[in-house]
């Protein structure tokens, strides 16, 4: 029988999955507290989405994390993933490639309770609505 990480994508097939699915979350969630204008709708997300905030819910939620969850965050910290976008620190990159690889992982084995769970704290974090280490 095949070890389950040997069919595991590489982490940055995951962290490529999990942006797409994280950034299709923040977006419908957005919609469903009520902002129908594009511009709002756009200024908003970006607050959720950009590697400073995704490398903070990293940091918050590393703790509470199974081994399997930890272990994909780590690998996906440590992808060689090329140079950091502008406006992002190295750092910072590569811990918001973590948690894009957690809810890559998270989404294409199925765990639909989990990466509820992952999104709902990630949005009351973003929202102030529960504490960071910063505050």
């Amino acid at each position: 029988m095949m070890d389950d990480r040997c069919k595991e994508p590489s982490p940055l097939v995951l962290a490529y999955i999990g942006d797409a699915v994280y950034e299709l979350a923040v977006r419908r969630y957005l919609v469903g507290k009520g902002l129908v204008k594009v511009n709002d709708l756009h200024r908003e997300a970006v607050r959720y989405v950009r590697a400073d905030t995704q490398a903070m819910l990293l940091r918050v939620m590393e703790h509470k994390l199974t081994d399997d969850e930890s272990r994909i965050a780590r690998r996906g910290r440590n992808a060689k993933s090329g140079h950091a976008p502008r406006g992002a620190g190295v750092v910072n990159y590569r811990q918001s490639t973590g948690f894009e690889s957690l809810v890559g992982y998270l989404y294409l084995r199925g765990e639909e309770e989990r990466l509820r769970e992952i999104l709902e704290q990630a949005f009351q974090l973003v929202n102030g609505e529960a504490k960071t280490p910063d505050s």
